[in-house]
């Protein structure tokens, strides 16, 4: 039977405040100088940070002595209205009405209206074996859409995996569009290997240039050395290569497999694994960057669809679209296996 504590903004404050602790978990409540929330949840393998009034985002994640989160500019979060102000974070929901790098021709912002959305209410749900915070958000436009974001991550007893969840439900009369990734900023680790279970063929590099990326003639002989093939990235081993960043894109992950699984070993045996299934979430994207300021190795980021921009999914219909009253709901399991 599981618990319920409500999460009040007034249990956060400048102060770290112990909210719970049983044998399995601990749970302390903070807040950030820049005035945001933040929840510690911990096990007996690790813990992670999450921000339960902004976005809900995974702020920071550490599981088996190995920190998950991309090297970063950000010393901690910034409530402020887009992800691209506060882009420290371990992992944030992309979406949900558009999602991506905007095109010239889009108006949305980078990664969508849900990164940095001001979450209405949260909520604890805790048992014996497992605890989860959850979380709701109301979007509602006069003459525009409708709909209610349910994220929530699941962290079991002793262990090093957790659940990221994301249930969207359309309020308004009329359909509505959906765009959804998972995005998991996970940290570069120095000469690591990729794996997953779809063929290497199915790995196509990003050819677009998108607008916050700058090339270089040496970053652009890469580039066209990954489309011939001539060099493969399936090892993290050429640092210098990836700045700008080199992305590559999965599409229709279902004639693979109907259960995705991607991997990030280091040299030392440590793997970082991510799951999901291909019937929620058939697009995933790998995004590599390293340079003085950030260094990511993002190795698989699932989605609804290419993170393009809105038109990109309009026309190519990969854009979703839920009817009035209708739910979709997507789940990640992802950290350290052990």
């Amino acid at each position: 039977m599981n618990t319920i504590i409500p999460l009040h903004k007034r249990l956060f404050t400048e102060k770290s405040s112990l909210i719970l602790k049983n044998n399995q978990f601990s749970v302390t409540a903070f807040t950030y100088s820049s005035g945001v929330e933040g929840l510690r949840i911990e096990n007996q393998q690790g813990y992670l940070t999450i921000l339960p009034f902004l976005g809900q985002m995974i702020w920071d994640a550490e599981f088996c002595g190995q920190n998950l989160k991309m090297e970063n500019m950000f010393s901690e979060p910034k409530r402020v209205p887009t992800v691209i102000e506060t882009y420290g974070c371990f992992a944030f929901h992309s979406g949900l009405i558009s999602n991506g790098c905007p095109s010239p021709e889009d108006t949305h912002p980078l990664h969508g209206e849900m990164p940095c959305a001001s979450m209405d209410n949260a909520w604890l749900e805790i048992n014996e074996t497992s605890i989860r915070i959850c979380g709701e958000y109301e979007y509602v436009m006069g003459f525009g859409h409708h709909y209610c974001a349910a994220p929530s991550v699941l962290l079991n007893a002793g262990s090093s995996l957790f659940d990221i969840h994301m249930s969207v439900t359309n309020l308004a009369s009329v359909p509505m569009p959906l765009q959804y990734m998972c995005h998991m900023n996970y940290a570069y680790v120095d000469n690591a290997s990729l794996s997953q279970n779809i063929p290497e063929n199915a790995i196509k590099l990003r050819e677009s240039i998108p607008g916050h990326v700058h090339p270089t003639q040496q970053w652009l002989d890469f580039n066209e050395s990954l489309k011939s093939g001539d060099i493969k990235l399936n090892q993290l081993n050429q640092p210098q290569m990836c700045d700008p960043e080199i992305v590559f894109f999965m599409d229709n992950l279902a004639q693979y497999t109907a259960e995705p699984e991607f991997k990030m070993t280091s040299p030392a045996g440590n793997t970082f694994v991510t799951r999901f299934k291909s019937n929620e979430l058939n697009y995933a994207t790998r995004w590599i960057l390293y340079n003085g300021d950030q260094k990511v190795g993002a190795f698989v980021l699932p989605a609804t669809c290419r993170p393009e921009g809105f038109l990109a999914a309009k026309n190519n219909q990969t854009l979703i679209w839920l009817d009035a009253g209708e739910n979709r709901q997507f789940t990640v399991t992802t950290g350290v296996e052990s």
